[in-house]
């Protein structure tokens, strides 16, 4: 499965009812940091199939959801489990680091 994308509209039923834990991008398309970490997401995206779902929410587009978790900078990656925040981190990093830190969150 590939990432998800997710809007103001979505944010709840994909994020905060699913049934496996979550991790969300808030990006835009003119962040050059957000662009760095997209292809490594879509590549965790599928390894973690079926145990972890990948959600994008442009902020652009989407400004309630990012303002509702008090996003100051993208990218901001929130894992949600049982529709509650267990982790976040900004900023860019390699595909390593992202998949560890999913892995000790979930």
């Amino acid at each position: 499965m590939a990432t998800v994308a997710v809007t103001d509209d979505t944010f709840d039923a994909e994020v905060k009812n699913s049934d496996i834990p979550v991790v969300v991008d808030f990006w835009a398309e003119w962040c050059g940091p957000c662009k760095q970490i997209g292809p490594s997401l879509e590549e965790l995206a599928i390894e973690f199939e079926g145990k972890v779902k990948i959600a994008k929410v442009d902020v652009d587009s989407n400004p309630n959801a990012a303002a509702a978790m008090g996003v100051r900078g993208i990218p901001a990656l929130f894992i949600f489990k049982d529709g509650q925040v267990v982790s976040n981190r900004a900023g860019a990093a390699p595909k390593a680091a992202l998949q560890s830190w999913i892995k000790e969150s979930i």
